[in-house]
């Protein structure tokens, strides 16, 4: 496998932001009734907003429309509770993206979160600079796992599939990385039961990807 580019996802890859917002979205989903399980909950992880709330919907059988949810999590997490990635940025980040820099390989983020958000994480962590294509699900019609967001990100690369390493950490996006014939990498994360075994590699910390970009 020649290596030319890296694609990441962002949160839980880039920082660490999937228990702040599980935990938030069980909350306000506690507030309209729920009275399911943060397990449950968890199955949003690597899904869009859009599809957030489909899910959330049926767990709230249908009391809320998906399009009324979609603004009380808006609200919840860009008005009421904003977070602050400065302070989640996972450990290695940056040395990560200076060796891919060094080899001269290309570098994207594809991330399931709104536009909006990413190009907000990017900047409050100092690593926008990095990337060379930022891309959201938002922009697709089916999310993660369809491969389209990676497929999409590869062709504005100019690279092809078998060229392409993606950095994921959710089940359903660890499926988009293979379901588009992509080398990929899980970070593991045991706090959501997360389904991982799928990914080619699995590490601990990024700093064990340096290792792994030895021999490809």
């Amino acid at each position: 496998m020649e290596v030319k580019a890296v694609l990441f996802d962002m949160d839980g890859v880039l920082v660490d932001s999937e228990m702040y917002y599980m935990e938030g979205t069980l909350k306000w989903m506690q507030e309209l009734g729920f009275q399911g399980t943060f397990k449950d909950v968890c199955s949003f992880i690597g899904t869009t907003n859009t599809v957030t709330c489909q899910m959330a919907s049926k767990m709230l059988d249908d009391k809320y429309t998906p399009e009324e949810l979609f603004e009380i999590n808006h609200r919840y997490f860009k008005v009421d509770h904003p977070i602050q990635y400065n302070q989640v940025m996972n450990e290695g980040v940056v040395d990560l993206l200076e060796e891919i820099k060094k080899r001269g390989w290309k570098c994207a983020v594809c991330s399931s979160s709104p536009k909006s958000m990413i190009d907000r994480a990017l900047t409050e962590c100092g690593i926008e600079q990095y990337f060379d294509f930022i891309v959201s699900g938002e922009q697709f019609t089916l999310s993660k796992p369809n491969p389209e967001i990676y497929l999409h990100a590869a062709d504005k690369l100019n690279v092809l599939p078998d060229e392409c390493l993606v950095i994921e950490d959710s089940e359903k996006g660890i499926a988009a990385g293979k379901n588009a014939q992509m080398k990929t990498i899980a970070l593991l994360d045991r706090r959501f039961s997360l389904k991982q075994a799928n990914a080619d590699i699995l590490v601990e910390r990024l700093s064990e990807i340096l290792e792994c970009m030895k021999y490809l």
